[in-house]
C-alpha cells in the first residue's frame, strides 16, 4: 500500500485516541456531524469507531481510484485536527486539575 494511505490511517487511530482522551476529561466534540453519532451511537467508542471506519473507507476509495493528492490534503486536515485535539485535551485537563 501506499505511504499516503499507512500516513491517513496513521492519523485516523491518532485521532480516535485523542478524541476519546478529551472526551474522557469533560471536552465536548467540537465537529457536529460526529456529536450527532456519537450521542445516537450505543455508546461514545462505538460512535468514534463508525466515524473512523467511515474515513478509513474515504481513504481506500481515494487510494484506489488514485487520488493521492486528495489523501495527500487529507493528511494535512487530520494532523491539524489532531493537534487541535491535543490542545484541547490539555485545556481540559488544566480545567480539572490547575498546574499553572
Amino acid at each position: 500500500m501506499s505511504a499516503i494511505f499507512w500516513q491517513y490511517s496513521y492519523l485516523q487511530v491518532l485521532d480516535f485516541l485523542t478524541t476519546l482522551a478529551f472526551l474522557l476529561v469533560g471536552v465536548r466534540e467540537g465537529n457536529p456531524v460526529v456529536r450527532l453519532v456519537i450521542e445516537l451511537a450505543p455508546s461514545p467508542i462505538f460512535g468514534l469507531l463508525t466515524i473512523k471506519v467511515l474515513a478509513l473507507g474515504l481513504g481506500i476509495f481515494s487510494l484506489m481510484s488514485g487520488r493521492f493528492r486528495l489523501l495527500q490534503r487529507m493528511n494535512l486536515v487530520f494532523a491539524l485536527v489532531v493537534a487541535w485535539n491535543l490542545v484541547a485535551l490539555i485545556v481540559g485537563a488544566a480545567k480539572l486539575r490547575p498546574f499553572l
